[in-house]
């Protein structure tokens, strides 16, 4: 039964992450831009409305990546010193997309695609540690 828990919180992690993160990457990268064709107030309306509908999603990617994250963490062997160093960088990480998904579905919110802009590289620097970290456990 552990090893199918294991499975879960991994598939769990795994998809919230594409979601979370694919979705900064799909809004930033396609949306933004392709909105960008629009009358301003149309633009913006776009952007509200997908902001509103990606915002549940967002919170319940992220409430899944903490506890997924929590149980796949406990239930390792012990790691090493740079194992740690690196999973604090990448908890860091963490924070600040968490952070900047919340602000950036906010309404009205002016900044919006360049927020995007940030979590993306962040969110992409974290798969890339995780997936050094994957190696190295």
């Amino acid at each position: 039964m552990p090893d199918a828990i294991t499975a879960l919180a991994r598939w769990l992690h795994l998809t919230s992450v594409v979601t979370l993160i694919g979705g900064i990457l799909y809004a930033r990268f396609v949306l933004y831009p392709a909105s960008g064709g629009l009358s301003p107030e149309e633009s913006t309306g776009l952007e509200n409305r997908a902001a509103s509908r990606f915002r549940p999603m967002v919170f319940t990617a992220m409430a899944l990546l903490v506890l997924s994250g929590s149980y796949n963490f406990l239930y390792k062997n012990p790691r090493t010193a740079l194992y740690h160093a690196l999973f604090g960088i990448k908890i860091l990480l963490v924070l600040h997309v968490f952070a900047v998904a919340i602000l950036a579905t906010a309404p009205n919110n002016r900044r919006r695609a360049r927020q995007m802009f940030g979590a993306a590289i962040s969110g992409v620097i974290i798969i890339l540690i995780s997936a050094y970290l994957k190696g190295i456990a």
